[in-house]
C-alpha cells in the first residue's frame, strides 16, 4: 500500500530568487542524501546544473530528487519560478500532492508568486508558506505573511484551501522555524520543516486498478535513449510489463525510482511513485502511457499560449559558417523540433523563405533558447521580437502584464519618468522601507520590450523586476521610438584605432581596435535619432612625420558589451541579430548602404 510506504510528493514553487534553490540544497543535506565527504556537501545550487542556471541564478529545468526523513520517502519538484516557463511549472506540479510556497520576507508577494500559486491552488494542492529570509536587513515577516493570507483570498477556489500552514527560515543557514524566532539568527535546522510536510501534505492517494501515468518530462541517455518520468496515477508498473501510448505497444525495460539526486532501479513501482522508464521510444510529454485493456486518456496539461514571437534562421552575414558546427536550417530545423519535445510552451511554423518563426512565453524564454543552441555550436540569426496579437469579435487584442518594481529611494524619478514614456498605468506606488519604493504597474507586453535591461542601467543594477502576463485587452497606444540610430560599417576589414574615434565622437562603441567587421554590421550607438554609416577601418596616412605606431598612442573609452537578451531588446524591424559560439553581432538586414536607399525609397 501507498500509505505503508509512507510517500510524500511535493512541489516548491516562489517567484524568481525567494530562496526556493538554496533551501532544496539544505534539505538534501540535513537529511543525510550524501556522505560528509562528498563534494555536493559544499556546493550551492545542488539542483541547478545547467552552465545557464548557475549564471543566472535562477531554475530554468523542473528537477526531481527524493530524500527520507524518519520513514518517509519525500519526493521533491523543484520548479521553474518565472513565469517565462510556465510549461515546466504546470506539467510538473500535476505530480505533486502539495507544495511550498516560499515567500521572500522582505518583499513579500510578487507577480509570479501569484502565477505559481494560482497554478498550485487550481490542482487542489496543498500548500504549505515558507517565510524566508527572515534574517534581512529589512525583513517585515508578519507584512509579508498577512499579504500571502490576502492571495490566498483571492485565488482559493474553496474555504479549504485558506487552511495553511506557515514556516519561517533563514535558507541560507538551513534554518527553520515553526513560529518567528524573537533572534532571526537563532541556530535552526530543517526539522520543523520536514516535520510540518509528513504531518501537513496528504501522501498519494491509494488507486488500485489497470495501471495508467502521464508522460510529465523526458530525459536522455546515450545507451538507453528516450527516458519518461512521470508519477503512476493507477495501479503497479513492473520491469518487462506491456504497456500501450496513443496505440502503440511498449515494453518496459528498464524501470527507476528517485532517491537524492540519483536514481535505483527498482523492479516494481506502484500508484504515487514518480518513476523513470524506459523502452517508450516514441513517448511525448503529455501522453498517457496505459495498461493494453484500458486506453483512455487522462486529462491533458493546459498550457499557456505564447506572448512573444521571432524569426530564426541561418546565418547570413558575410561571416556565415566561419564559427558554428551547425549553421543549415535543416541542422536548424532538427534542433527545434528536439526542442519541441519537452519545451512546451515553444511553438514553431516554418515560413516560405525557409527561415523559422519561434514563439514563446517572453523575453527571457526565448532568449534561454537561443544561447542554449548557441552554446551547442549553432549558427542564426534572428529578428526583433515582437508581441502576438489575437482578434476577438472584431477587435484586436494584445497581452497586458502586471509589472512590479523595486528601487532604493534615490531612482524613483527615474522609474517615474521611464513607465511614463512608455504609457503604462501605475496601480500603487508605496515605501518598503526608508530606502526602498515598490510600483505596480499595468502595460502592454509591447512597450515592456526591453524595460528591464533599461532599468538596470538607470538604476546601476539596483533594480528589482519582475512581471506576469494577466490578460489579453485592446491595443495600446502606438509606442514612439525610444532607440537612436545606430552607426555602421560602411566597409569591410578589421577595426583600427583612428576609425573608432569617429565612433567616439558620434556616439557609444560596440567593438574594439582588432574586431574584424563588414559592410552593413553595426558598430555603435548615434547620439542623434539618424544612422550613419562610418569607416572604422580607416588607418592614419602615413608621412615622415607620422609613423603607423602612433595609431597605437589612441586612447579609446572601452566599448558597450551587450548580453543575448540586451542585443535582442536593442533591435528594431529593420535590424538582425547574428549569432554564433564566438560573437554577437547587430547588423542591418539590408548591408549595402545603396540597397538601404533603394528600400527606403520604395517605402
Amino acid at each position: 500500500m501507498t500509505m505503508e510506504k509512507g510517500i510524500r510528493n511535493i512541489a516548491i514553487i516562489a517567484h524568481v530568487d525567494h530562496g526556493k534553490t538554496t533551501l532544496v540544497d539544505a534539505l538534501l543535506k540535513q537529511t543525510h542524501t550524501f556522505r560528509e565527504n562528498q563534494e555536493e556537501m559544499g556546493q550551492t545550487q545542488i539542483l541547478d546544473s545547467g552552465d545557464l542556471e548557475r549564471e543566472r541564478g535562477i531554475t530554468i529545468l523542473a528537477k526531481n530528487c527524493a530524500i527520507n526523513w524518519h520513514g518517509v520517502k519525500i519526493n521533491i519538484i523543484d520548479t521553474p519560478g518565472h513565469a517565462d516557463f510556465s510549461g515546466e511549472v504546470e506539467r510538473t506540479l500535476g505530480m505533486a500532492d502539495g507544495a511550498l510556497l516560499i515567500v521572500d520576507a522582505q518583499e513579500g508577494p510578487m507577480p509570479q508568486t501569484r502565477f505559481v500559486l494560482k497554478k498550485a491552488l487550481e490542482l487542489g494542492l496543498k500548500i504549505i508558506v515558507v517565510i524566508n529570509k527572515i534574517d534581512k536587513k529589512f525583513a517585515k515577516p508578519l507584512e509579508a505573511l498577512s499579504s500571502v493570507e490576502t492571495l490566498f483570498l483571492e485565488l482559493a477556489h474553496s474555504e479549504s484551501q485558506l487552511d495553511f500552514s506557515v514556516i519561517y527560515a533563514v535558507g541560507r543557514r538551513g534554518s527553520t522555524f515553526n513560529t518567528l524566532p524573537e533572534n532571526p539568527e537563532k541556530e535552526g535546522n530543517t526539522s520543523p520543516l520536514l516535520n510540518k510536510i509528513v504531518e501537513k501534505i496528504p501522501p498519494p492517494k491509494e488507486n488500485d486498478g489497470l495501471f495508467k501515468m502521464f508522460a510529465t518530462s523526458i530525459d536522455y541517455d546515450q545507451h538507453l535513449g528516450r527516458l519518461i518520468i512521470g508519477k503512476i496515477y493507477r495501479g503497479s508498473l513492473a520491469k518487462g510489463q506491456k504497456v500501450v501510448s496513443l496505440g502503440k505497444t511498449y515494453k518496459i525495460e528498464k524501470l527507476w525510482e528517485f532517491q537524492g539526486l540519483g536514481k535505483n532501479e527498482v523492479e516494481k513501482a506502484t500508484s504515487g511513485d514518480i518513476v523513470r522508464i524506459s523502452g517508450l521510444s516514441d513517448v511525448k510529454i503529455g501522453d498517457t502511457i496505459s495498461d493494453p485493456q484500458d486506453t483512455s486518456s487522462l486529462p491533458g496539461v493546459s498550457v499557456a499560449q505564447p506572448t512573444l514571437r521571432m524569426t530564426l534562421g541561418p546565418n547570413t552575414s558575410p561571416f556565415s559558417g566561419r564559427e558554428g558546427k551547425f549553421s543549415t536550417s535543416r541542422q536548424i530545423a532538427e534542433r527545434l523540433k528536439k526542442e519541441l519535445e519537452k519545451n512546451l510552451s515553444l511553438k514553431v511554423d516554418e515560413t516560405q523563405s525557409g527561415k523559422f518563426l519561434i514563439a514563446g512565453r517572453g523575453e527571457l524564454h526565448l532568449s534561454v533558447l537561443l544561447e542554449t543552441m548557441r552554446r551547442e555550436g549553432y549558427e542564426m540569426e534572428v529578428g526583433k521580437p515582437e508581441v502576438i496579437t489575437k482578434v476577438e469579435n472584431g477587435v484586436v487584442k494584445e497581452p497586458y502584464e502586471e509589472v512590479s518594481i523595486i528601487v532604493p529611494s534615490e531612482y524613483v524619478g527615474a522609474i517615474t519618468t521611464e513607465m511614463g514614456r512608455r504609457y503604462a498605468n501605475i496601480i500603487h506606488m508605496s515605501p518598503l522601507s526608508t530606502s526602498e519604493t515598490e510600483f505596480v504597474y499595468i502595460a502592454p507586453t509591447r512597450v515592456l520590450l526591453g524595460l528591464r535591461s533599461s532599468l538596470l542601467t538607470q538604476t546601476k543594477g539596483t533594480v528589482v523586476y519582475s512581471s506576469v502576463v494577466i490578460d489579453y485587452d485592446k491595443e495600446g497606444k502606438t509606442l514612439p521610438k525610444l532607440r537612436r540610430g545606430v552607426l555602421i560599417a560602411d566597409s569591410p576589414g578589421e577595426a583600427l584605432s583612428y576609425g573608432l574615434q569617429t565612433v567616439e565622437g558620434r556616439g557609444i562603441s560596440f567593438i574594439d581596435p582588432g574586431t574584424k567587421v563588414y559592410e552593413g554590421m553595426i558598430v555603435g550607438a548615434n547620439s542623434k535619432d539618424d544612422d550613419i554609416s562610418i569607416n572604422v577601418c580607416k588607418g592614419k596616412k602615413l608621412t615622415n612625420m607620422r609613423s603607423k605606431i602612433s595609431d597605437e598612442n589612441i586612447v579609446l573609452t572601452p566599448p558597450t558589451k551587450f548580453s543575448l537578451e540586451q542585443c535582442l531588446d536593442f533591435l528594431e524591424a529593420d535590424e538582425l541579430l547574428e549569432i554564433t559560439p564566438e560573437n554577437l553581432r547587430l547588423r542591418k538586414k539590408v548591408l549595402t548602404s545603396l540597397e538601404r536607399k533603394r528600400a527606403e525609397r520604395k517605402t
